[in-house]
Order: structure tokens, then sequence, then C-alpha cells
């Protein structure tokens, strides 16, 4: 939250032609008790100064020689053009109210002025602006979190896949239809997956692998009961008659409103190790 201190510490410039209007201006912030106020009645050096100081509020006269508020107001948003130009505009001039509103100023001033009504309305401009100040860097921070957070998921991603190759063949992933979405490794060859994702081990043609019971059917079951399993053995005989076997671990995925999305897990060749048994 803005407290009254950090409104009253807000970095002010006064931009007018005329000293008299400056030392009246002057003299009313300092004794409403703002501590930072600058001023320059040469219009400019105010993108100057505001690109030097950083300023919170600009108190800027319109009808001036050389160069008026208005391109004054033009110059600034060139400036701030991704921000908020916070510029309070002073003028004697009713016509000029709208138009200085639609050139980006964010409120006025009228002359002669009324030192009630101004205090209010630089108030309220410093308040708003802090804020917007406030949310500006809560964004960054914000941004800059994600950034490191998305750095930190990349690095643990691949630090697991790194441990899935070292720990197994492949790694396999299939949605709530039994469909392959992803893997790694030797998966799709040694598994016989088509094109489409889908799985050639139950297959009824002739010439296909013929996968064992019981291997097959636990692991089937467990599939459709969405159950995890570890370190299942599934056996098949192959078309030239030779035996393979494959150690497979998975865990059912779901969603964080609970709906079941399908498989993740990872395999391996273990035909010789059973073989040296």
């Amino acid at each position: 939250m803005i407290s009254a201190a950090d409104i009253l510490r807000g970095r002010i410039l006064i931009v007018d032609d005329l000293a008299a209007n400056v030392s009246l201006l002057t003299k009313m912030l300092s004794g409403a008790g703002y501590v930072n106020v600058d001023s320059t009645m040469d219009p400019r050096k105010v993108c100057g100064l505001h690109r030097q100081n950083h300023y919170d509020l600009i108190l800027l006269d319109l009808l001036m020689p050389g160069m008026d508020g208005f391109a004054v107001l033009d110059a600034l948003k060139a400036i701030e053009a991704e921000s908020y130009v916070p510029v309070l505009v002073i003028t004697a001039q009713p016509g000029h109210k709208l138009r200085a509103l639609q050139a980006g100023a964010k409120d006025f001033i009228s002359k002669p002025i009324d030192l009630v009504e101004a205090k209010a309305r630089i108030h309220n401009m410093l308040e708003v602006r802090l804020l917007y100040r406030q949310i500006e860097k809560y964004n960054a921070v914000l941004e800059q979190t994600v950034k490191e957070r998305t750095a930190e998921l990349r690095v643990s991603e691949e630090r697991f896949h790194r441990l899935t190759e070292l720990s197994s063949d492949w790694y396999w992933e299939q949605d709530a239809n039994g469909l392959f979405t992803e893997s790694s490794g030797r998966a799709l060859a040694v598994l016989g997956i088509r094109g489409d994702g889908s799985s050639m081990v139950n297959s009824a043609e002739v010439d296909g692998p013929r996968w064992h019971e019981p291997g097959r059917t636990s692991l089937d079951e467990n599939i459709a009961a969405r159950r995890p399993f570890l370190d299942l053995i599934c056996g098949r005989t192959n078309v030239d008659g030779t035996e393979q076997y494959f150690q497979v671990s998975g865990e059912p995925i779901f969603s964080q409103s609970g709906r079941y999305t399908g498989y993740r897990g990872i395999g391996m060749e273990v035909t010789d190790r059973l073989r040296e048994h």
C-alpha cells in the first residue's frame, strides 16, 4: 500500500514560464509537506529533467512561449511510450482541458488556482502514479520469477530425462485412449508402434509378434484399473522364433481436476539378463 509519507516523498516538477506561478506552487507544495519539488521556466528542459529524475508528477502550464504545453506532452509521450505519463496541466482556457486530456494529460487545474482543489488533485495523482509504479515493479519481479522457475523446470526436466536414459532403454507416454503420444529411445521400434501412436502388440496379424501371457494380461489389467506398476516383465515371440523380454514400469497421469489423461513410464529389454539366470 502507498502511505501518506510515500506520497509526500513523490518527485514533482513544476513547469511554468511565469516566476510568480512557480513561486506560488512551490510554496503551496512545501507547506503541504512535499519534500522533492523541482521547477523550470524553460519547457524545452522538461524531457531532459524527466529522463534524469523520473518524476512522479509534472505540473505543466499549457500557454508558454517557444514550446507550449501540448508540444511538451507529445515529447513526454515519446519517453513514456509504454508507461504512464504523469502530467497535471494548468490552464485558464476551458477549451484546452479536453484537448490536454486527449493529448495525454491525466488531470487539470484551472486558473486562477484554487489551492484546496490543487492539493487534492496533486495528492490523488501522486497516489495513482505511485500505485502504478508499484504494479510495474511487482510485474517485473513476477516476470523474473517466472523466468527463473522456467529455467529451473528445464534443468529439472533435463536431469529427469538423463536419469531415465541411464536407468532404462526408453521413456513412454500414452493418452487416455491408449495411443502413444511421446517416447524416447527404442520404444517405437521395439514395441512396434504405428505412426498414429497405436500399438501393434495386440495385433492379430499372422506375421506380427506374439506377446506372452500372463505378463501381457497383467499389464493390460493394471492400465485398465489405472494402477501404477513396477518392474513388470512382458515377453514375446517374434516372427523369426526368437524370444524377447521387457521390464516395464508405469504410473497413471491425472489432471489437476482429477481427470485421467493416460500413462507414463519407462522400459528396458532384459532378454540377456533373464537368459543368464
